[in-house]
């Protein structure tokens, strides 16, 4: 069964076998991270382990059964209670529901783990499966995203609040 684990040292040549074999699926529906990204991924990889270390940003990998990372699941720009959600499925486990049960299982973690309050995600509106996600995750739509932060794409922000 898959595991949720923070984002350490070891895992970095799973993601990037994950992002490599995985690029031209998410690049589908959202913006692509370039050919820098990959040249660069080690000093990449090492800064957000340093964000993490800081509380500025958090994050997490779905760690399959055989070593492999079936998606990223990152808090970002923690502040004030409040994070902002993004994350990413592999391809072969898309459409099975892992995203939606991940974040599930992520939004009480960041509450007792990260002491969050809220949770925010954008998603653009052409991207139906991460809208899904969100609102079976118990996100609700709260405004229209800037479409700079999609890419150049419209979208909308959904928000979840961790504590009654």
């Amino acid at each position: 069964m898959p595991e949720l684990k923070r984002l350490h040292a070891d895992h970095a040549p799973a993601v990037l076998d994950f992002e490599l074999a995985n690029r031209a699926y998410f690049a589908a529906s959202v913006p692509d991270r370039g050919d820098d990204y990959f040249a660069q991924f080690t000093d990449r990889y090492n800064a957000l382990l340093a964000e993490q270390e800081a509380g500025i940003c958090a994050f997490y990998v779905l760690i399959a059964e055989d070593g492999s990372v079936l998606g990223r699941f990152n808090l970002v720009d923690i502040e004030d209670h409040t994070a902002e959600l993004g994350y990413r499925v592999a391809r072969q486990a898309a459409g099975r529901g892992v995203a939606t049960a991940t974040v599930r299982e992520l939004c009480p973690l960041a509450a007792a783990r990260h002491g969050l309050r809220t949770l925010r995600a954008a998603a653009a509106d052409q991207n139906a499966a991460s809208r899904k996600v969100l609102v079976k995750a118990g996100f609700v739509p709260v405004g229209p995203a800037d479409p700079a932060h999609l890419g150049g794409k419209p979208g909308t922000w959904y928000q979840r609040d961790l504590v009654p």
